[in-house]
């Protein structure tokens, strides 16, 4: 084994140690990225809601261990946790992995070198949690995530190729997810419903649909928590959460339209112009309040250290549970209109006032998810920059 600088973190209750590295990459002698510990947080949150509401022993995988540091915390600072799988393709990254097993005196962790997607499909059946999280696309292994998946359990989901999921290079989003993205002002919604709709349609293969507890859109990474049932004749109903948003680059409407082969319109029904389609995409819900209130009063029983950036972003998505689909960007439109934007809490209080919905959104702080059209907020925004 090769000599390294060693570094030692904690995390909530959790001391790791790992080879020390320059920076943040694949290349690193074994993989720890720091930016992710909220990321971590709200796992073990999620997970230990979870478990609360299956009132049952459960075992995890983690399918990419790296140091170790997710897996290791799970089991140690998880109620109810069973046994705790941690695979890595390095035999590096295997030893540090046991190395902090014994650091923080666990047992029931198993250390595993396989192939991520081999390692799923030996495994069938045998986790209540699978938590891919990889440095870059998960899509390569939701195959055979679905093909593991037990029924009533939950797969946690990280995509760190934001720039594909987001519509800035298109091509590779067509190819790694099936679907066609758009880089409109909500691009990072839109992101995460593709990654969801993409989830939706390779478990259905196995009759398996999803039901989206959480999900989030921070930094640099996408991250979905899903929980997974089984049955034919549910799955087929759940498929008609699929579907298209469809976008003007002209007036900014967007509109969406269910199903995965349903004729779609191609011009916009406010200004006549032509319309750009992004999906298939999961147009279902992608927040359950009653999931995310849980995690919210679960953070009080943890020691997380990014407890005050995760209950932020916690009970903005809570908000964002009964909000319609997409949110308006307040400086894009009053771009397109040519003037000065007001202030924000002004557009969100009218807004209320004249009935509608008005919810900030974690995804952007100038976004309002509203059932207002275009027309209503351009009307209300010319309103007051005439006063």
């Amino acid at each position: 084994m090769e000599e390294y600088k060693i570094k030692s973190i904690t995390e909530g209750l959790t001391k790791i140690e790992f080879p020390e590295f320059e920076k943040v990459s694949s290349q690193a002698p074994v993989f720890y990225n720091p930016h992710m510990e909220m990321n971590r947080d709200l796992s073990i949150l999620a997970i230990q809601v979870f478990q609360n509401q299956e009132n049952r022993e459960i075992n995890i995988c983690d399918l990419f261990g790296g140091s170790g540091i997710r897996g290791v915390r799970y089991k140690n600072e998880i109620n109810g946790v069973g046994e705790v799988s941690i695979n890595d393709i390095s035999e590096t990254a295997n030893h540090y992995e046991r190395h902090n097993i014994e650091l923080n005196n666990l047992s029931d962790i198993e250390v595993y070198q396989h192939d991520a997607s081999m390692f799923l499909r030996m495994k069938r059946g045998e986790f209540d949690v699978i938590d891919i999280d990889p440095f870059g696309t998960p899509s390569p292994f939701i195959d055979s995530a679905g093909y593991c998946a037990r029924r009533n359990s939950l797969l946690c989901v990280t995509a760190t190729d934001t720039s594909a999921l987001c519509g800035t290079y298109e091509e590779p989003c067509i190819r790694k997810y099936n679907s066609k993205p758009y880089k409109s002002e909500y691009c990072h919604e839109t992101g995460i419903r593709i990654l969801a709709g993409f989830v939706a349609l390779t478990l259905s293969k196995y009759a398996k649909y999803i039901e989206v507890k959480m999900s989030h859109s921070t930094e640099h990474y996408m991250r979905l928590y899903l929980e997974i049932k089984k049955g034919s004749k549910k799955t087929d109903e759940s498929l008609t959460n699929i579907g298209y948003i469809s976008h003007c680059k002209n007036c900014l409407h967007r509109q969406t339209e269910n199903g995965l082969a349903s004729p779609i319109d191609d011009v916009c029904p406010v200004c006549g112009e032509k319309l750009v389609h992004a999906g298939p995409l999961w147009l279902g819900n992608i927040q359950d309040n009653e999931f995310i209130q849980k995690m919210i009063e679960e953070a009080d029983n943890k020691k997380i250290n990014t407890e005050k950036e995760a209950l932020k972003l916690l009970n903005k998505c809570l908000e964002e549970a009964a909000a319609p689909t997409t949110f308006f960007d307040v400086h894009s439109i009053c771009k397109s209109l040519k003037i000065s934007a007001p202030k924000f809490d002004l557009i969100l209080n009218e807004l209320e006032k004249k009935g509608f919905k008005a919810i900030k959104t974690h995804y952007n702080p100038l976004g309002i998810k509203s059932d207002a059209n275009i027309r209503d907020i351009k009307k209300i925004l010319t309103e007051f920059n005439e006063i």
